[in-house]
């Protein structure tokens, strides 16, 4: 039996997704998944693993971020992180599509009404009493090359319905009725046509 301790050890939040090399001494440019870049000062420790892990820290990759700076222009919205040990182009490449972790009750608190994304995905989002499907991720809205996140935009709940159809949903408050994080649901009431309008074609590709 999984004790609450190990439960525990196994709880990550998401700091960041590394994308490519971003200079010649080993930066790596990553998608900023918190509100907090301050988190990256005073040479904090983290883990890097694969999206999705729920391993503990000994399965994971120990790094320590010693630096870090906000890019402007078309990376506007990301990070660029200095990692110990990792000095060269070449090094930086074995970290790309990596996550940057740390366990979930090291997190900051939020203001009320923020949510951190780790907490969103998995959750059953319902159209009032109608279950439509449940959060596979939380996807930003880019510029069309994706080179820079919009800043004005909603992010969208990537929905995966019963019928494996993908349907977009923009998170925000007018649309949100209440949010259970242990409850793992999301109520919320949409506008009539939405869901048919952000529906896309099921995953598989197959026909129903």
């Amino acid at each position: 039996m999984t004790g609450q301790n190990e439960l525990e050890e196994r709880s990550w939040t998401v700091l960041a997704h590394l994308l490519r090399p971003q200079g010649r001494r080993g930066e790596v440019l990553a998608e900023l998944l918190t509100d907090f870049p301050e988190r990256f000062e005073d040479s904090l420790a983290v883990s890097l693993a694969k999206p999705g892990f729920s391993g503990t820290a000994g399965e994971a990759r120990a790094a320590t971020v010693t630096g870090f700076w906000l890019p402007v222009g078309k990376n506007q919205g990301r990070v660029v992180l200095s990692l110990a040990g990792i000095d060269s182009i070449n090094l930086a490449e074995t970290l790309n599509g990596l996550d940057v972790l740390i366990p979930r009750s090291d997190r900051m608190e939020l203001e009320e009404g923020a949510e951190y994304i780790d907490d969103l995905v998995g959750c059953t989002v319902y159209d009032g009493d109608v279950e439509i499907g449940v959060v596979e991720s939380v996807d930003f809205p880019t510029t069309p090359d994706g080179g820079r996140r919009l800043d004005d935009a909603a992010p969208l709940l990537s929905v995966i319905t019963a019928n494996e159809d993908e349907v977009l949903i923009p998170y925000v408050q007018q649309f949100l009725v209440s949010l259970d994080v242990d409850a793992k649901r999301i109520e919320m009431k949409l506008p009539e046509g939405l869901i048919e309008l952000n529906l896309t074609e099921p995953k598989s590709g197959e026909q129903s």
